[in-house]
């Protein structure tokens, strides 16, 4: 059976994800409000931060860097979590 939320990035009930997909009390957070097409949204937005700032998953701060924008994504808490100044999609 398909489990809805009413998912914080999609501002609508979506099929919801089938398991935390971060640890802790934010990935139970994420689990509760996040729909599965919303985390997706936020992995591919994760993949664009982490290029345009050339941020390494061994830097402590940027991995906080990357919590930060994704509690701006998510839940649109804070300053982060747009698009990276500056960033323009390549041309088809």
């Amino acid at each position: 059976m398909m489990r809805t939320v009413k998912c914080t990035v999609l501002k609508e009930d979506a099929e919801g994800l089938s398991a935390p997909p971060y640890p802790g009390e934010l990935g139970q957070r994420i689990y509760e409000s996040v729909s599965a097409e919303g985390w997706t949204k936020w992995l591919e937005r994760q993949v664009l931060i982490i290029n345009e700032n050339q941020l390494s998953s061994a830097d402590p701060q940027a991995v906080e860097l990357l919590k930060q924008h994704m509690l701006g994504f998510l839940f649109g808490e804070g300053e982060l979590g747009a698009v990276p100044d500056g960033f323009a999609p390549r041309k088809k």
